[in-house]
């Protein structure tokens, strides 16, 4: 699915839904901003640019990111590279880094800061985690 653009002055709050986990991070921590029952679901005017960012930062699958228009420049890499890995209980595998993604079709993606995926063989955005782990009834 196309990333989806909010925008409020020099803030672009971006939405990829096929990243989304459904954990429910944002409706929780900002609410006024982020509300599934309402269309469009995030509304930037109803809350400051500094809630925001801290709020999106707080995305635990990256379907939340942003840029600020006045940000430029190049991003470099770490000196150091490393990696965390972890089961969450009962869901799908956390990879905490920006890893490239090679798909079954050949096909390679990003995936920045984390990832999660399908450990419960229910997903239908395999190799990701889509929360289908919750529907199934998934256990570890």
């Amino acid at each position: 699915m196309k990333d989806k653009i909010y925008q409020k002055r020099d803030l672009k709050v971006h939405w990829k839904s096929d990243l989304c986990i459904h954990s429910g991070n944002c409706v929780r921590g900002l609410k006024e901003v982020f509300d599934p029952k309402r269309r469009p679901w995030i509304d930037l005017e109803r809350a400051e640019r500094d809630q925001i960012i801290a709020q999106v930062k707080k995305c635990p699958s990256g379907a939340l990111s942003y840029t600020l228009e006045e940000v430029t420049g190049t991003v470099l890499a770490d000196e150091e590279n490393s990696i965390q890995v972890m089961a969450l209980p009962n869901g799908p595998l956390q990879i905490d880094a920006t890893c490239l993604v090679t798909l079954a079709n050949g096909e390679s993606v990003t995936r920045k800061n984390k990832s999660f995926y399908c450990r419960c063989g229910a997903s239908s955005n395999k190799p990701f985690c889509d929360g289908s782990h919750k529907k199934v009834g998934f256990t570890d």
